[in-house]
């Protein structure tokens, strides 16, 4: 991005920013959310259907649909008509295939619009500490779940973004959103090394890389790709001692998804707006 296109973007995201209070809309027709049975998932959801102009289709996703941890998104899908549960765990080939497959039947030819890669593992572990055990699982959740899923649903983003009417890249015409974390920037870790979490740094900066190979794949598709920092929140991942409400979190981050275009693909911006470094 020249300079010139850089600091645009970073006004942009600033505005954009500055007006988060406001409940912002995505303008998609069909929206699916991984890992949404707890957090920052399941507020996803929850924000999404309150919007001014809630998903004709908005896809739930959860390893366990019928378990314990998923009783609060039942309760949520039962009230709202637009909201299809879906079995899908990021770590399953089988079951992401198969969840493709179950949702492009309700699509019906329009495809999807948004996918939003938000299921995800942290494992506080430093680097004497940390095994390969531990490396791999937090690889095999946080980024090769994400690739295999979109690589899953691309055709129906594919679909969406040839058959709708607008024009360049937004979420309202296609959209990965991967969620990601500062804790991925190498430029940034001497300022966010309170914790180690080797594991997950690592995990998130391989993610962060994989935004970038995506958004420069699936550019000419009318693909748009980002990856999204939601902030230190109180969730069971972020833990109660975190600095921000689940609620402000989403709320930021859907008014910045709101205004993505040509200019975010393949970057980090965190839940106010601020484009991140790599």
């Amino acid at each position: 991005m020249s300079s010139e296109g850089a600091s645009r973007a970073s006004c942009f995201l600033g505005r954009a920013a500055q007006g988060q209070e406001l409940m912002a809309g995505l303008g998609a027709r069909s929206v699916l959310v991984t890992g949404a049975n707890r957090g920052i998932g399941l507020e996803l959801v929850r924000q999404l259907l309150s919007s001014p102009d809630p998903p004709q289709h908005l896809f739930v996703c959860s390893r366990q649909p019928d378990g314990q941890r998923g009783q609060e998104l039942r309760t949520l899908i039962s009230n709202h008509p637009n909201v299809t549960m879906v079995k899908l765990d990021v770590t399953d080939p089988t079951t992401i295939k198969e969840a493709a497959t179950y949702v492009e039947g309700h699509l019906k030819g329009t495809g999807l619009n948004v996918l939003i890669n938000n299921a995800a593992i942290f494992t506080d572990l430093s680097l004497e500490a940390a095994h390969p055990e531990d490396m791999l699982n937090e690889y095999k959740t946080n980024v090769i779940g994400p690739l295999l899923v979109s690589q899953a649903f691309l055709p129906l983003l594919k679909m969406a973004a040839k058959g709708g009417s607008q024009k360049g890249l937004s979420c309202s015409r296609a959209a990965i959103i991967n969620i990601s974390s500062s804790m991925g920037s190498v430029e940034l870790v001497s300022h966010t090394y309170i914790k180690p979490a080797v594991p997950y740094r690592c995990s998130k900066a391989a993610l962060n890389m994989l935004t970038k190979c995506q958004s420069l794949s699936y550019k000419e598709d009318g693909i748009l790709c980002s990856a999204v920092h939601p902030g230190w929140v109180k969730t069971d991942m972020g833990t109660q001692a975190a600095d921000l409400t689940v609620d402000d979190s989403v709320r930021g981050i859907l008014s910045v998804l709101s205004k993505l275009d040509d200019r975010h693909s393949g970057i980090l911006v965190n839940w106010k707006g601020e484009k991140l470094p790599w």
